[in-house]
Formats: structure tokens, C-alpha cells, sequence
């Protein structure tokens, strides 16, 4: 069971193309500036079985997957479920934002499971003095797209080359 705030199907800001956005309840950063602070408590979500996310993700055929927030990394073990599930039975892309590091994640062995089934992980706390609107996928400057694969793989950080013509 996850607590959710809210479920945008056909959204394009959270990622690229249409994408299934999946906004959890619960974020210990509450990051001044926030655009989403009604998330930070995760007694304001709606409890939502896993397998009923699952369906609605998988209903939409063409659409790739967001969890954001609030931030699904203070529910590791229920987006864990959740995302193997999406990996087990589509091919749909997952991007996670976070903000946590991607470093300090794979300290922790909840959220580092959770990082095995993410394709793109959108690192770091929103800084409102680093707001720019004009970052594709992120709210301020500090924050990272990181291609989590070549992560794990290289055992280095991998930025994500977004290329909107591949």
C-alpha cells in the first residue's frame, strides 16, 4: 500500500513524452520554494494498493512512468514492489525524483533497491536560489539527471544526455 497525493495520467513535464506521473505522500526535505509542499506529509496521501497503481500504468500503452512526490524514496519498499512490477510486465521507462543524493541512496539499502528497476533519477534538494526555468526535467541548477544503468555499472555518476531526436 502506498500513500499517493495524486496520479497525472499523459503528463509531459515530469519526463519526456507522455508519461504516468505517480506523486507519493511524504517528504522529510520540505524544500522552501517547494511546488508540491501539500506532499510533505504522507498522512495527506490516499492509501493506494500497489496493484491498483499498477493497473492504471499499465492501461496507458504508450505512456512511461514518474514517481515523484512528496518523495517515493520515503517509501522505498512499496515503489520497490511497484516498479518491479512495471519492469516484469512492460517495457515503460522509469524516471524517480528525489531529494536525496545518488550517492547517499546507495547507503541505503531500501532505496538502493529501488534504484536497480529506475531508468533516470533526479537527484538533489530544490534550491530556490538555483531556480531556473529554463532546466529541462528540474527545478534548480543543483539538481542532476543521472542515467542510473550506467550508474550502477560504471560505479560513478552518469549524467542522462537527454536528446529529444533519438
Amino acid at each position: 500500500m502506498l500513500s499517493i497525493i495524486d496520479i497525472i495520467e499523459d503528463t509531459t513535464v515530469d519526463g519526456p513524452g507522455f508519461r504516468t506521473a505517480i506523486y507519493a505522500a511524504g517528504c522529510p526535505n520540505q524544500c522552501p520554494g517547494c511546488h508540491n509542499p501539500e506532499s510533505w506529509d504522507i498522512n495527506k496521501g490516499r492509501p493506494v494498493p500497489t496493484e491498483e497503481i499498477l493497473e492504471k500504468v499499465l492501461a496507458d500503452d504508450f505512456a512511461d512512468v514518474t514517481f515523484s512526490g512528496g518523495d517515493p524514496m520515503f517509501q522505498p519498499e512499496e515503489f520497490t514492489k511497484l516498479a518491479r512490477a512495471i519492469k516484469e510486465k512492460s517495457r515503460k521507462n522509469i524516471w524517480c525524483y528525489t531529494g536525496y543524493k545518488f550517492e547517499k541512496l546507495l547507503e541505503n539499502p531500501k532505496q538502493a533497491a529501488l534504484l536497480q528497476y529506475v531508468d533516470v533519477l533526479v537527484d538533489g534538494k530544490f534550491k530556490q536560489a538555483l531556480h531556473d526555468e529554463s532546466l529541462l526535467f528540474r527545478g534548480s541548477s543543483n539538481q542532476r539527471l543521472i542515467d542510473v544503468k550506467k550508474s550502477l555499472k560504471e560505479n560513478k555518476v552518469v549524467f542522462y544526455n537527454y536528446n529529444p531526436f533519438i
